[in-house]
């Protein structure tokens, strides 16, 4: 029988139905807000033109500030005491997505950082890029992905601390400032 070759199914763009079975209580709280540790990280979420998205999906995923990554079953269900690792946010009318989570750890040596995946309108296919914390310059001036890019490409990666300790964090979909995706 002769190999055959299957050519990859095109992605969807996002339709009307989208919020469907992927919306569970407590989506956003990565942590408990009022557990030790717990921050927010937020931000918006801009398309070429520059306009907030009102209609996107943003996800996180971190490890915990020891930088473990949580493997335990459920990250669906939250308890108000489990750090997931895990979340999601729906954009508001003014294109802005929050999470309650923690700072994530990381190895010895690496920067920390928040793998992101973005789904909109209007994209074929959901969008992976990172989120990394601006706290150690020299972590982050080591870290392979961010040494690789320029200093206007970098910057579309690094979080802003706030006084509060929240960061926060736009994501540009295209033109100016638009946010370094990865490829997968």
């Amino acid at each position: 029988m002769p190999d055959k070759t299957l050519s990859p199914t095109p992605g969807q763009t996002v339709g009307p139905f989208f919020a469907y079975g992927t919306i569970y209580p407590k989506m956003h709280e990565v942590a408990h807000p009022h557990s030790p540790g717990a921050i927010v990280l937020g931000g918006t979420v801009y398309d070429g033109a520059g306009a907030p998205i009102p209609d996107s999906l943003v996800e996180i995923w971190g490890a915990d500030t020891d930088g473990t990554v949580s493997r335990a079953r459920g990250a669906f269900r939250r308890d108000d005491h489990t750090f997931t690792g895990f979340g999601r946010s729906f954009t508001t009318d003014e294109g802005h997505y929050e999470f309650w989570t923690r700072n994530p750890g990381a190895e010895a040596g690496k920067a920390p950082f928040f793998a992101v995946v973005v789904f909109a309108r209007g994209l074929p296919d959901k969008l992976h890029t990172r989120i990394y914390l601006p706290d150690d310059e020299e972590l982050l001036a080591a870290d392979p992905l961010l040494s690789s890019l320029d200093a206007d490409e970098r910057a579309t990666l690094i979080a802003t601390r706030l006084p509060d300790g929240s960061l926060t964090h736009d994501i540009r979909l295209q033109g100016e400032k638009e946010t370094v995706f990865l490829a997968f």
